[in-house]
């Protein structure tokens, strides 16, 4: 175990813990958009920007995936740090002005409106996607496309149809409704930054109606090692 101070507030937490983690313990309260506990932290969205102090000159850092160390001092509320999370908020609200989420995060940090024109884009990079169809999903449908500096493409999030299994998690996921869903007539589309996807839906063997994507289901029983007939039936039937 190691202590930290965050906010003047004394903190012993396992070493390796992030400072989003000691700051939960702490009961302080950091916004973050990109984060979620069942992925791996991406930093992405910089709205959990903290002020910590390292050989006495203060460095921001995003909380969600930077760890702690012993004696570090943390500073959740210093005017840099404020200024960093208002700064990336205009930004990103600028990108998506529709996104409830975000603004009821610019609501919370003061800000009425972005002071920044930018051209619309929905998807905002946060990577949520990306993330929950690699470490979840594991279709690894959905990749993330960035050249570095002086890149001649700009960087996009990038959806793979052949490898796409229908589930929704992306949709259901995104902060910004950059990706949505919709069943109608047997068929599954996919909205999505790089285009649109369709596939088909699988009719009840005994009810006839359209449960869930049948690509999805082929996938459920290759991982589970049953038969694909074990999937004929949607859940009303099965009870």
């Amino acid at each position: 175990m190691i202590n930290i101070i965050i906010d003047g507030k004394s903190v012993e937490i396992e070493e390796g813990a992030t400072i989003l983690m000691a700051a939960n313990k702490a009961g302080v309260d950091i916004p973050t958009l990109c984060f979620n506990e069942e992925l791996t932290p991406a930093g992405a969205c910089r709205l959990c920007v903290v002020e910590t102090i390292k050989n006495n000159d203060p460095v921001l850092l995003t909380a969600c995936d930077n760890q702690v160390s012993d004696g570090m001092m943390v500073n959740t509320k210093s005017p840099k740090a404020i200024e960093a999370r208002r700064l990336a908020v205009e930004v990103l609200l600028a990108q998506s002005p529709t996104s409830k989420k975000l603004q009821k995060i610019a609501q919370r940090l003061g800000l009425e409106k972005p002071r920044l024109t930018l051209p619309s884009q929905e998807c905002i990079l946060c990577r949520q996607c990306v993330r929950a169809c690699q470490e979840v999903v594991g279709a690894g449908a959905i990749s993330f496309v960035s050249c570095g500096l002086g890149r001649e493409v700009e960087p996009k999030v990038i959806f793979d149809s052949e490898r796409c299994i229908a589930c929704g998690s992306c949709a259901y996921i995104c902060p910004t409704d950059a990706v949505q869903l919709s069943d109608e007539g047997g068929r599954r589309t996919i909205s999505t930054p790089s285009g649109k996807m369709e596939f088909g839906l699988k009719a009840c063997s005994s009810c006839g109606a359209y449960f869930a994507p049948e690509k999805q289901l082929a996938y459920m029983a290759q991982h589970s090692g049953l038969p694909i007939e074990k999937f004929d039936l949607c859940l009303d039937c099965r009870s």
